[in-house]
């Protein structure tokens, strides 16, 4: 089977895995210094630039889609929260760009072989598609990213409370002292509350930018403490335990969801590896049952249960508390 497959093949596919090794190596001698650098905090780094503190808060709210200087955050769209949530910088209109390159070049690699129809079809749907997974694994990244500085963030402000600092300049020194995404996020409550806004409401416009599940916890306990007074330095001491807490518990579920997690992707991608395998050693392998009726009704009652056992596996694995 093997000595009919043409070298020419052969040499595709080491040119492709070169390909793939030099971007790898390039990636990793050039973006690697430039993510450390992004790492840092990226409020301070706009202070440091010079032109003034209002100049540098309009910059970063704006590159969020925020408005410049709003008393209250209204998110009104999913996508437009998604794109909060997510951190992105660079804008919507060239995500929107870089989605219709791709949805191009999908376009273009599809209508050799399968038609205008099928070429369109992709085309859209990686249009649509590739945005929207882009802007979902961002939020997650930055969602889990801000769970790990949670608790430390925490521990600053107790600190500077209990050596006698108001809650707002805890804040600002959680903001100082934090890397990104938190220090970002808390000094934008700095700067909200600087400008005007009263704690509560710039603690509730960080929750609408962040989304994260332990952060109404520490909205609330400062709402309250706001409101109606009460010992702040023990309850943010008590809540940093139960942030904690809840950390290792979801990496012990995750440990212990492994085996499923590695079972779903394997079931599901073994099916469509051996397709193109087949595909591509033996064309005349399904290519002579192409034309039959039931194959469009099998190939899409396999796609469904594919997708029905993905569903189930994911909701074995997924536990929420």
């Amino acid at each position: 089977m093997f000595e009919d497959i043409d070298p020419l093949y052969i040499f595709y596919a080491a040119l492709i895995g070169a390909v793939l090794a030099i971007a790898e190596a390039v990636y990793l001698l050039t973006f690697t210094a430039a993510d450390h650098r992004r790492s840092v905090n990226r409020r301070l780094a706009e202070f440091d630039k010079g032109g003034g503190r209002r100049e540098a808060v309009v910059k970063l709210r704006r590159e969020r889609g925020l408005g410049a200087l709003e008393t209250r955050i209204e998110i009104g769209t999913w996508l437009k929260s998604l794109t909060v949530q997510s951190g992105l910088t660079m804008g919507l209109w060239k995500l929107g760009i870089l989605a219709a390159g791709f949805a191009a070049v999908v376009f273009t690699g599809t209508l050799w072989r399968y038609g205008i129809l099928a070429a369109a079809g992709a085309g859209a749907a990686a249009g649509v598609l590739s945005p929207l997974l882009v802007l979902l694994r961002m939020r997650k990244k930055r969602r889990a990213k801000f769970t790990e500085q949670f608790a430390e963030a925490l521990d600053i402000i107790v600190r500077s409370l209990r050596a006698g600092h108001p809650v707002p300049a805890a804040i600002k020194m959680a903001a100082r002292e934090m890397a990104d995404p938190a220090g970002t996020e808390f000094g934008m409550v700095e700067d909200e509350i600087t400008f005007g806004l009263d704690i509560e409401t710039a603690m509730r416009n960080m929750l609408e930018r962040v989304g994260q599940e332990d952060l109404p916890l520490f909205v609330t306990s400062v709402a309250i403490q706001a409101s109606s007074g009460g010992n702040l330095t023990e309850i943010l001491d008590n809540l940093t335990e139960v942030v904690r807490m809840r950390v290792k518990m979801r990496r012990k579920i995750r440990a212990l969801s492994a085996e499923g997690r590695i079972s779903a992707l394997i079931l599901s991608a073994v099916p469509i590896f051996l397709f193109f395998i087949i595909n591509w050693l033996s064309p005349n392998f399904y290519g002579g049952n192409w034309s039959h009726p039931v194959i469009f009704w099998g190939l899409t009652g396999a796609a469904f249960w594919m997708v029905v056992g993905n569903i189930v596996m994911h909701k074995m694995i997924n536990f929420r508390f």
